[in-house]
């Protein structure tokens, strides 16, 4: 039996993967914000008969010191993580700033992405064939990443900001190997295309209506995990790889630059550092 924690548990995509692990006997911890959701995960786990293979840890995992939390109570009662899969995620039409200062959208779609992968790695490296699973928007064309302003104060835009966590998190899979050479955790980046799910946040009416059309036009949510089960179920031989709709994405991209890679990892401990909130 394999232990499965999935952040963003308890809706869309991680919601369905935390079902779909249960289903197959394996032991699943949700972590989410919202405890009835939580509730709600744990009733219906335990009238299919998965009662006792299912946890629900409720964060905000947007707060640093949330992440930290959440790292402790994993690392405290379970000495062996197999899969990390990292959904979390929330729009939002109009900047927001969290309770330790950060952005939102940096916060929990890059963040706790950053601290979840690089608290958990001992327990990984303990599986037998570990995986960090990273649901987000890898090769992602367009867009910059605003070094000068991470947390967007300069013009804020909600698509904008998701595509910079995008991009982020390309980075961020570059570091993670490059800074945990030798593991054996496989560090996997991956979009399964539009969904006909929950897309979380909070919207604008144009905005709105944008979200609508995609769910709209998206595909099945059973679809859209049957890719992430797959390559979880065999993971690459990289170190690092990157999926888009089931096609292989070349690192040799520049969303895969190693020295940006390096500066964002460096730049991430500053904040985090220097944060006095955290200190």
């Amino acid at each position: 039996m394999r232990t499965i924690v999935v952040s963003g548990g308890t809706s869309g995509i991680g919601e369905a993967l935390a079902y779909s692990y249960l289903d197959r006997g394996d032991q699943v911890v949700v972590i989410g914000p919202d405890p009835a959701k939580g509730t709600r995960f744990l009733d219906t786990a335990g009238k299919d008969g998965a009662d006792g293979r299912a946890h629900f840890i409720q964060a905000d995992l947007s707060l640093v010191s949330e992440n930290h939390r959440v790292i402790g109570e994993l690392t405290a009662r379970f000495a062996v993580v197999d899969v990390l899969v990292l959904c979390a995620r929330y729009f939002r039409s109009h900047r927001t700033v969290t309770s330790e200062g950060f952005e939102h959208n940096f916060a929990l779609y890059y963040l706790s992405r950053f601290l979840l992968g690089h608290g958990l790695v001992d327990q990984l490296e303990r599986a037998d064939a570990p995986v960090i699973m990273n649901v987000a928007g890898p090769g992602v064309s367009g867009g910059s990443i605003r070094w000068d302003d991470l947390g967007m104060a300069d013009g804020y835009d909600g698509w904008a900001a998701m595509a910079q966590g995008g991009r982020l998190n390309d980075l961020l899979g570059v570091s993670f190997v490059t800074g945990h050479r030798g593991c054996r955790t496989r560090y996997v980046l991956l979009f399964p295309g539009g969904t006909r799910t929950g897309f979380a946040g909070e919207f604008d009416a144009r905005t709105a209506a944008h979200v609508a059309a995609m769910k709209s036009t998206g595909q099945p949510v059973e679809l859209a995990i049957a890719p992430i089960v797959a390559i979880v179920d065999a993971p690459p031989p990289e170190p690092l790889s990157a999926f888009v709709e089931g096609r292989r994405v070349s690192l040799l991209l520049a969303s895969f630059d190693r020295d940006a890679a390096a500066r964002l990892a460096a730049h991430t401990r500053e904040l985090l550092r220097g944060n006095a909130l955290l200190a």
